[in-house]
């Protein structure tokens, strides 16, 4: 399906596209975590004070949300490339606008749109890399796109902040911007064609939602969502006021969260080409409830901070940042006639559970303190993984009766 030109074209074993794939998704992630370090100036340049301000973030992260599926929907016919290109184009045109915006009505519209165009690209970039990946490593090639925004968390947003600091809060944006724009160019050049899906009633292009495989899957990754990002959203809180930790040691907890989420985004992967979507799963489900399991029983010990706390950490690490390139992977593969729609959903998913997971955390550590986080944390995962072990019956317009891994010739 591809030309000659993109399949030949690799660094480091991987297709430059791939590799655009993945800086799009860095700029994705800066773009919406970034404001959080840089909240004071953008409050002040723009007259308004700090938590309103924080509105921002929330504009963009409910666009992202509850765009990713209609918006899937809504394009469900249309080439992914074409999708794709034109998606980037106005997340950087939107970047652009906030960088020159001075009215804070505007930049909040702006950034309902930045996080809409994201929402396309998101699901959009999962769908060509699992699609567009050769014979047993679509798995991998969903753990690079993935890592984008894992990789985003301890880079994209340090050094945006770090930018907005030194020049301008302007400059973080206009950046973005650029990136988003450089990679719309290339990927309209490089990337593999993904035709849109068949011309088809409404009732078959929402298989999807009626499919119960597809919602299990949801289901799971709204609850690692709501279960493992909350204690991930307070970590410090835990660390300073648990464990009387310093501001130092949250930022090296941080560090070694972002550095093995890193490997374990690739591990994910990699697991569920080796195996299959089901069992790579459920070792990582069942391995991520486990780890924070053991974080809520050493916090509940009374024992202090060391490194031991630092080992539970990067083990937590491991399974809570393999997580998405598995849980994607298993739902491409029951639901490979709309996969759009479908990997839309677990987005949705992942970021419903995790803004859940946030205004829980907080009622949490006011009512009952922090240590009670990982203990109600591993609770929703135990769910999570009961809903992965179910094997509903298939919907009535779905044939397939087993998972298993997404095979494609798009790449070759």
């Amino acid at each position: 399906m591809s030309s000659h030109r993109t399949s030949t074209l690799s660094v480091a074993g991987y297709p430059v596209w791939l590799l655009c794939l993945f800086v799009g998704m860095l700029a994705l992630g800066t773009d919406e975590f970034v404001i959080s370090g840089i909240l004071p100036d953008v409050a002040r340049d723009l007259g308004v004070t700090p938590g309103t301000a924080g509105l921002l973030v929330t504009a963009f992260a409910i666009a992202f949300a509850a765009g990713a599926p209609i918006l899937a929907f809504l394009t469900d016919r249309l080439d992914k490339k074409v999708v794709l290109t034109w998606s980037l184009v106005i997340f950087a045109v939107a970047n652009a606008a906030v960088a020159i915006s001075d009215d804070f009505v505007l930049t909040l519209i702006l950034r309902v749109v930045a996080g809409l165009a994201a929402a396309a690209v998101s699901p959009t970039c999962m769908v060509i890399a699992g699609m567009g990946a050769p014979e047993g490593k679509s798995g991998r090639y969903l753990a690079v796109v993935t890592a984008g925004l894992t990789v985003a968390l301890f880079t994209g947003v340090p050094f945006g902040a770090f930018l907005g600091d030194v020049l301008s809060w302007r400059a973080t944006f206009a950046l973005i911007a650029v990136i988003g724009a450089l990679v719309a160019a290339l990927s309209a050049a490089l990337a593999p064609s993904v035709p849109g899906g068949p011309v088809t009633g409404i009732a078959a292009r929402l298989a999807p939602v009626r499919n119960p495989r597809v919602l299990a899957l949801v289901a799971a990754m709204f609850l690692s969502g709501a279960g493992g990002l909350m204690f991930y959203s307070y970590l410090g809180t835990i660390f300073t006021e648990q464990l009387d930790a310093t501001a130092s040691d949250v930022t090296v907890a941080l560090l070694v969260v972002g550095l093995v989420g890193v490997v374990a985004v690739f591990f994910g992967g990699a697991l569920s080409d080796r195996l299959s979507p089901r069992p790579a799963r459920l070792i990582v489900l069942g391995g991520h409830c486990l780890a924070l399991g053991a974080l809520a029983a050493y916090l509940a010990s009374g024992a202090g901070f060391g490194l031991t706390l630092f080992l539970f950490v990067a083990v937590w690490s491991v399974f809570a940042w393999a997580l998405s390139p598995v849980i994607q992977a298993g739902i491409m593969s029951v639901a490979d006639d709309q996969p759009m729609l479908a990997m839309s959903l677990g987005i949705s998913g992942l970021y419903g559970g995790s803004a859940l997971g946030a205004a829980l955390g907080g009622y949490l550590v006011d009512n009952y303190g922090p240590a009670a986080i990982p203990l109600v944390g591993t609770v929703w995962l135990a769910i999570g993984v009961a809903c992965a072990l179910v094997r509903p019956a298939p919907a009535a317009d779905t044939t397939e009766d087993t998972e298993t891994p997404v095979s494609t010739n798009a790449a070759s």
